[in-house]
C-alpha cells in the first residue's frame, strides 16, 4: 500500500532533496508540502530543478490536512517540532530533521540551543535516528530524531570502535569539514559566494551545538563519560562532508572491526586498511565510506568518514528512518550510484 507523506519546510535545501528522492519512491507519495513564506507558489517556483514534476501547491503547515498523512517529514528550524509534533493526529509518525528530540536530557538542550525543551513528554516516543546503530528502536518509534551530519559522519566509525573497547575514550579529535549546503539556504554572510569562495574557515570552535549529541552517544556507546574535541568547517563546495578522527588504539583491529559490524550494511563501505575515502566517492547518494590508517607512532591510528551531507547527513537518511518505520524497503528511493565527477 502507498504510504501517504508530507513534506514541512519543503524551501529548503533538504525539503527539495527529499522531494526529488521520494518522486522516484516506489511505495511513498507526497500529499502535502509546506513552505508558509512561500504558500500558493508551486514547487517549481521555489525549486526550478523540480519544476517538471506533478507536485502539491506549498501551503501554510495549518492548511495541511494531516488525516490523509502517513508520515511528516519536519525540515523546520530548532524549536519548532515541539509544539507541532503535540498537535499532529496521533497516527501520524514523525521524522523530524531539526534538533529539537535528539538530546534526551532536558538540561542538555538547554545548554546547546538556549531554550527550554518543550516537549519531554514525547521525547520517550522519540529514537535518534542513526539507522545502522539503532534499527530496532527506529522501527518501534513514532518520533525519529534524525541525526546532524557532523554527528553521523562521526558516530559511524566511533560507535562500533568504542562498544568493542578497541579505542581511548578519552583521546577522541575529531576534525570535520562540510560543503556551504550544511549552511542552509537562509541569507547568511559566511555563505555568501564571496565570503565561502577560496576560504577554508573554523567555526563553531568549541562551541559547535552537534557536541551535545556526540557527548551523548558517545559516552553511551563507551559506557562511561566521553567528551570529544570537535572542530567544524565550512569548505567552499556545494555538498560533502568528512571527518578526519584522530585515536588511539590498533588500526589492524578497528578496521578488521568495522568492516564485520558493516558488512551487511546497504549504505555502509569500510575500505581496506590504509585506504582513503573522499567526498567526491560519495556525492548524491546515501552512502558513507570510511577508510582506517595506521598513524606512524605505534598506538595511533587516524580515521576518515565521507558522506554528502544533504543524503545520508539529512535527507537520505531521513527517508531510510522513515522506510524503517513504515515497514518498507530500507533502501527503496536510495540506491542512487553516486555522481562523479
Amino acid at each position: 500500500m502507498t504510504k501517504k507523506v508530507a513534506i514541512l519546510g519543503a524551501s529548503g535545501y533538504t525539503g527539495a532533496e527529499l522531494v526529488r528522492l521520494i518522486h522516484a519512491h516506489p511505495d511513498m507519495r507526497i500529499v502535502a508540502l509546506s513552505a508558509d513564506r512561500k504558500a500558493g507558489q508551486a514547487m517549481g517556483e521555489a525549486f526550478a530543478h523540480l519544476g517538471h514534476l506533478e507536485l502539491p501547491l506549498l501551503q501554510k503547515i495549518e492548511e495541511v490536512d494531516f488525516s490523509a498523512v502517513d508520515l511528516a517529514f519536519l525540515a523546520l528550524p530548532h524549536g519548532i517540532a515541539h509544539d507541532l509534533v503535540r498537535r499532529l493526529p496521533d497516527h501520524v509518525k514523525v521524522v523530524d530533521l531539526s534538533a529539537d528530540f535528539r538530546l534526551r536530557d532536558p538540561a542538555a538542550y538547554r545548554k546547546w540551543y538556549g531554550r527550554e525543551h518543550g516537549a519531554m513528554d514525547l521525547q520517550p516516543q522519540a529514537a535518534f535516528g542513526l539507522p545502522e546503530i539503532y534499527r530496532e528502536r527506529i522501527a518501534r518509534a513514532r518520533i525519529t530524531a534524525n541525526t546532524g551530519c557532523y554527528v553521523a559522519t562521526a558516530l559511524l566509525p566511533l560507535v562500533p570502535l568504542l562498544r568493542a573497547g578497541l579505542i581511548d575514550p578519552d583521546g577522541i579529535v575529531i576534525d570535520a569539514k562540510s560543503g556551504v549546503s550544511g549552511a542552509g539556504r537562509a541569507l547568511r554572510e559566511a555563505s555568501l559566494f564571496c565570503e565561502a569562495n577560496e576560504a577554508l574557515s573554523a567555526y563553531g570552535v568549541a562551541a559547535h551545538r552537534h557536541m551535545g549529541e556526540l557527548d551523548q552517544e558517545l559516552s553511551q556507546a563507551a559506557g562511561r563519560p566521553v567528551c570529544a574535541s570537535f572542530t567544524p568547517h565550512l569548505v567552499p563546495m556545494s555538498r560533502g562532508m568528512m571527518a578526519t578522527i584522530y585515536l588511539r588504539g590498533d588500526a589492524a583491529a578497528a578496521q578488521a572491526e568495522l568492516a564485520r559490524q558493516y558488512a551487511a550494511e546497504p549504505f555502509l563501505r569500510v575500505l581496506g586498511l590504509g585506504k582513503i575515502p573522499a567526498t567526491s566517492h560519495v556525492r548524491g547518494s546515501n552512502r558513507c565510506h570510511i577508510g582506517v590508517v595506521a598513524d606512524r607512532t605505534e598506538g595511533r591510528m587516524i580515521v576518515v568518514s565521507v558522506l554528502d551531507n544533504l543524503m545520508k547527513g539529512a535527507s537520505g537518511q531521513a527517508l531510510q528512518n522513515a522506510n524503517i518505520m513504515l515497514g518498507l524497503d530500507e533502501t527503496a528511493g536510495l540506491t542512487q550510484v553516486p555522481l562523479f565527477p
